[in-house]
Formats: structure tokens, sequence, C-alpha cells
């Protein structure tokens, strides 16, 4: 399984919402699916399955609005 792959596996769990994989570019804060809590859990969740840092400090919302968005910047932290 490749890193978007799982990636979106772990975003469909945390968010509660299969539909991720039809529209990587859907707006996830935008349309309701993620907030600011459902965020935490999904940094959590990233940080324990990749083994990389998520500093919820250094969160930039705009970096982590679509589910492609989100793989490119785990992709890169996994990279680092």
């Amino acid at each position: 399984m490749s890193i978007s792959e799982r990636v979106l596996t772990i975003l469909e769990s945390v968010a509660e919402c299969d539909e991720l994989r039809q529209d990587i570019d859907i707006q996830l804060y935008d349309e309701h699916i993620l907030d600011s809590l459902k965020t935490v859990e999904l940094m959590i969740a990233l940080s324990e399955a990749f083994n990389i840092e998520i500093a919820p400090a250094s969160f930039d919302r705009a970096q982590w609005s679509t589910p492609r968005l989100i793989s490119a910047y785990v992709e890169q932290a996994v990279r680092a």
C-alpha cells in the first residue's frame, strides 16, 4: 500500500467519511468533514502510522485543506 493510500485510509477512518477517495481535492474544512478535534486526532494517527512528528503548533490549515495536500505533506515528512 502506498503512502497516499495509507493516508487516505487513516483520513477516512478519522473523518468517518468513506467518500474521500472519490474527490481527493474536496475542501475538508469548508465541507465540515474535519474540525479542530478531528484534525488533532488525524495528526496523532498519522504520526503513529508513519513514525513522523507533526506538531500542532506548526499546523497550517491551508496545507491540510484537502486529502491530496495531506498526502503530500505526509509523503514529504516521511522522506525528510
